[in-house]
């Protein structure tokens, strides 16, 4: 029985053909999977809708498909790249945007484990994708809004982040030296490497991935030499194996070289469960000493040189390891002094910093310490950030001028 007076948090794999739903709340063990028949590990739902016939009723999953191939149902095909695309799809004479029909599938999706966690407040819904761009962000900002959950609630990761948080969260001695997920879904086999500098506080992990060929006529050689090459030179501590193309009971002289010295696991739902973490980490449920370098963070640390209560401090503006899809830091600060402002641009990993000098230009002559700026930083890449600096005045004793000055601040 859940305590339901704590937070719920939802993991959801979107892929094209199949979704899976995880959820957690923190006097959990780990995350547990939804699975579509009670009893077993059925956890692939079909990402797919179909609209009976003549009446506004939505079917998903799989009897979606089983209405539609009965002709009791209209099918919707592709939601996914539909929705990123933001098109419209017609259906019985009438036009409904993808992202709206995409809205409805989550909807079902949330509906599923409701008995799990009733009346317990929802803390973070984190979607687990392939790849991250724009759209795909704008898309389920928009649906959470719709939803009615704030923009505080959402995560967009993909699946290295899912994978790297899926792993810190096992035993310790499973990540004591490197870990290697091989991911065999959607007929393309891939693998995703993970590495800790120990050296660093917190340590950084690193993410490289590769796509391998389909396996062919021998799979089972064919996939030993490409763990021959992926390994080559490593300490491994941990392999796991997720996706429907390990199934079967083809991997023999593989499976004996994996296991050599290292911990093997198969499973489908590491990317769902890897997501639930996510959200508990990102709401600081627990200590968590990595930070995370991937292709959607956040490559360096943004601060600003202030003085409070006598003491000269930097007041941060940009994590490294945030995303730099939903990254954004404000402040207000008291210039002291000449009409500029200091930028330090840091490297996780290093302790050198590179200073950026901001100028005012015509900035409004005014008594030392009666001018009040904002200043805002958004990323526009994993390297890059506009600096937005803002003069507010000083109340009634200097009015605002108005002016805005605009940086763009990069990582070289």
């Amino acid at each position: 029985m859940q305590d339901n007076s704590r937070g719920v948090y939802f993991g959801i794999e979107l892929r094209e053909s199949y979704t899976l739903v995880s959820y957690y709340q923190t006097n959990m063990d780990s995350p547990e999977t939804i699975s579509t028949v009670m009893g077993t590990e059925h956890y692939q739902i079909p990402t797919f809708l179909s609209k009976r016939r003549g009446v506004g009723q939505w079917y998903f999953g799989s009897e979606a498909k089983t209405q539609a191939k009965l002709g009791q149902a209209v099918p919707v095909n592709d939601i996914l790249p539909k929705a990123y695309a933001n098109e419209g799809v017609l259906i019985e004479n009438e036009r409904i945007k993808a992202r709206d029909l995409l809205l409805i599938y989550i909807k079902k999706l949330l509906s599923m484990p409701g008995y799990f966690y009733a009346n317990a407040r929802l803390s973070k819904l984190v979607i687990a994708v392939e790849k991250i761009d724009m759209s795909i962000v704008e898309t389920f900002s928009y649906i959470v809004s719709e939803l009615g959950i704030t923009r505080d609630k959402l995560m967009v990761i993909d699946y290295k982040e899912a994978f790297y948080y899926y792993t810190l969260n096992q035993r310790p001695e499973y990540f004591l030296h490197d870990v290697v997920m091989f991911d065999y879904s959607d007929n393309q086999l891939k693998h995703y490497y993970l590495s800790r500098n120990l050296r660093t506080t917190p340590q950084i992990v690193y993410l490289s991935d590769g796509v391998h060929n389909t396996l062919g006529g021998n799979p089972d050689i064919e996939f030993d030499e490409i763990i021959d090459r992926v390994f080559a030179g490593k300490i491994i501590s941990a392999v796991y194996l997720l996706g429907d193309g390990f199934d079967g009971d083809w991997l023999k002289v593989s499976l004996q070289k994996l296991c050599r010295n290292r911990k093997v696991f198969a499973g489908k739902d590491m990317y769902s469960r890897g997501a639930c973490y996510a959200g508990a980490i990102k709401d600081g449920t627990r200590d968590w000493p990595f930070v995370y370098i991937g292709d959607n963070e956040l490559k360096m640390n943004l601060s600003i040189k202030v003085v409070d209560n006598k003491v000269m401090d930097y007041l941060t503006l940009l994590d490294a390891g945030e995303s730099w899809y939903e990254a954004y830091g404000e402040c207000e600060v008291i210039l002291d002094g000449t009409g500029e402002i200091e930028v330090w641009i840091q490297k996780p990993d290093s302790r050198d910093a590179k200073v950026e000098i901001l100028e005012l230009t015509d900035l409004p002559e005014r008594d030392n310490r009666t001018t009040r700026l904002r200043i805002s930083a958004k990323p526009t890449s994993d390297i890059e950030a506009i600096v937005t600096i803002s003069d507010l005045g000083f109340g009634e004793i200097e009015p605002s001028s108005n002016k805005t000055w605009e940086h763009r601040i990069a990582l070289r």
